[in-house]
């Protein structure tokens, strides 16, 4: 169901319902995130009524209601997805049959790992509008690029534990993470274990660097 800014509506159900609700900001948002759909995301804001799914839609409303959307940027780049895929621009058959350039993302992701990363950073690599790459983000692997980036990220770290004896923090901050904890909670999801018990698996038990003692 689409609302307009503004608009007066109530909802409710006899038999409980759950509600995924995105609050899409208006003006400049639109532009900056939605590219060449932003006109016809506006024209779609702005027109009250219901919106039927498709299955890949629904499947997209499922996993958003089932993340972490108290997390702005998961809540964000939901959004982003969820709009373009309700365009019917976005919703002709014009994908690519050439696949994502994902050996030059990884490049630019190791190289930049310590620095923040953007979606618009790989829309730049692969030629296309940050709406345009989540949609073939979706469609190829599944993923929003957040996610993708996320990845890479964890599994640099993760041959960081494996092969060297860099410090946890150290390794935390070449791969992107301000503090310990952050970093180790996000091993912790993506691997289920600590980075200290990664690093026991794989046998690398030697000092870290810096400790020259005898």
């Amino acid at each position: 169901m689409v609302v307009p800014a503004g608009a007066h509506h109530t909802c409710g159900s006899r038999e409980g319902s759950d509600c995924l609700v995105l609050d899409v900001p208006g003006g400049q948002w639109l532009g900056d995130h939605l590219g060449e759909h932003a006109h016809d995301s506006r024209r779609l804001l702005d027109s009250p009524g219901p919106l039927s799914l498709d299955s890949r839609q629904q499947q997209l409303v499922d996993w958003l209601a089932s993340s972490p959307v108290d997390d702005p940027l998961i809540a964000r780049q939901g959004a982003v997805l969820l709009l373009a895929s309700l365009n019917p621009q976005a919703c002709a058959p014009v994908l690519s049959s050439r696949r994502l350039p994902y050996a030059a993302f990884d490049r630019h992701i190791e190289q930049h790992a310590a620095y923040p990363l953007q979606v618009a950073d790989l829309a730049r690599l692969a030629g296309l509008s940050s709406a345009r790459l989540h949609a073939r983000f979706a469609s190829e692997c599944g993923l929003t690029p957040m996610d993708y980036i996320r990845q890479r990220r964890l599994t640099m770290a993760r041959r960081l534990l494996r092969e060297t004896v860099l410090p946890v923090g150290e390794i935390a901050a070449r791969v992107g993470y301000g503090s310990q904890s952050a970093f180790s909670a996000a091993v912790l999801r993506a691997f289920g274990c600590t980075p200290l018990a990664l690093r026991r698996e794989s046998g690398n038990n030697g000092r870290e660097v810096g400790d020259r003692s005898a």
